[in-house]
């Protein structure tokens, strides 16, 4: 059927014009989208975010500076010195000052060790699931145990991995009734971001998947509107490549600016840096999944097209496909199964991917089958080749 049959008689300029400017919004959406997806999955998911919070744990440069503000908060809230002069004979109390400060250096290559243990890794992901399950109450309009709005700010409390290191390092018992009430605790978000972060939540809820199939929507227009449906699937395809590269680089030119605007010293800088690339890995994994995507939509695109080399390679696997179809079905199964056993993509880690993704591989192997196989049952031929000049 002709495209101007199937536009509902839209002339070509008009389809154009309606094409192109579909394209343009699938873009835009599909970037704005990805990170949607992204911050919703990696950051209001309590499996994702133990799952990154264990693995910051088990970065060196991450680890030392936590032993760091584990050491740093024992050494203000508690006084270490006084501590040092009831233990020490009465000629020896003048070096309590001296030994104190130097085993602060010490101390805190102890915590990072003691940071390695298994119970205290799991002390660490039961404190980081709870604290972040109780935060997303909290930006869903709830409070509980563990995280405040005191004054209208947000605050997670590690208080308990705090006193759990200090007694392990001898700062003696009953270190918790010692304690400040507000050692331990960092300011996750001040007042006046907090009603800010709870309206963002509630879009993302509600906007993260939507956007991505609007953004489909939006390409499949822009296909069917086109006069060259070939190419505009090759552009379309060459879009999710972009976006994929244009989201790397976001990842790299944000994380720079974050590091430089908020770490200060070499330690920190490097913590932030490990922390930053942690933490967008799933944002890397998305990318890298447009980037795949693109490339098979453009290598379908033009195996599938008029050029002399598409021809000849559908020529080529044209009997194949006819003659032993339940064969070339299995191996496509095969190979398919084998990328799920593998799981490049995001897509293919839960059930609902995995058969959509199915569905679309399926439908576009069958679609190409079809072409090669009337291809060949219609008899076409190749065009001749033009000799070499002599």
């Amino acid at each position: 059927m002709a495209a101007d049959e199937t536009s509902g008689g839209l002339s070509p300029r008009t389809r154009s014009i309606l094409a192109w400017s579909l394209l343009g919004l699938g873009t835009l959406i599909l970037l704005v989208g990805s990170l949607t997806v992204w911050v919703k999955r990696q950051a209001l998911d309590t499996d994702a975010w133990v799952d990154v919070s264990t693995q910051l744990l088990d970065d060196e440069e991450v680890r030392s500076a936590l032993s760091v503000y584990i050491v740093d908060q024992l050494y203000t809230n508690v006084d270490v010195q006084d501590r040092l002069e009831e233990r020490l004979p009465p000629d020896f109390e003048g070096l309590a000052g001296p030994i104190s400060g130097a085993l602060r250096q010490p101390s805190e290559r102890a915590v990072d060790g003691f940071l390695q243990r298994p119970r205290v890794q799991d002390l660490w992901e039961n404190i980081n699931r709870a604290a972040h399950q109780t935060l997303l109450r909290v930006l869903e309009d709830e409070t509980r145990e563990g995280i405040s709005t005191a004054e209208g700010a947000v605050t997670l409390d590690l208080r308990v991995f705090v006193v759990a290191v200090g007694e392990e390092l001898g700062f003696g018992e009953q270190l918790d009734a010692r304690l400040p009430a507000d050692a331990g605790q960092i300011t996750v978000l001040e007042s006046d971001q907090l009603e800010s972060a709870q309206t963002a939540v509630k879009m993302i809820k509600v906007l993260s998947w939507v956007v991505i199939l609007l953004a489909l929507a939006a390409f499949a227009g822009a296909i069917w509107l086109a006069r060259d449906r070939r190419g505009m699937l090759r552009i379309v395809g060459a879009v999710f490549l972009l976006v994929g590269i244009l989201l790397l680089v976001i990842r790299r030119a944000v994380g720079s600016y974050i590091v430089d605007a908020l770490a200060e010293g070499e330690s920190v800088r490097e913590a932030a840096g490990s922390s930053w690339i942690i933490g967008t890995g799933l944002l890397a994994a998305v990318a890298w999944a447009l980037i795949v995507y693109g490339i098979v939509m453009v290598i379908g695109a033009v195996l599938a097209g008029p050029s002399g080399y598409a021809r000849r390679a559908r020529a080529a696997i044209a009997p194949t496909l006819r003659d032993r179809p339940g064969a070339a079905w299995a191996v496509l199964a095969g190979v398919y199964l084998l990328l799920v056993l593998w799981g490049p993509v995001p897509a293919l880690r839960s059930w609902a991917g995995v058969l959509l993704l199915g569905g679309l591989v399926a439908l576009g192997y069958e679609t190409f089958r079809r072409l090669a196989v009337g291809e060949l049952e219609a008899g076409d031929q190749l065009p001749p080749e033009t000799p070499a000049p002599v």
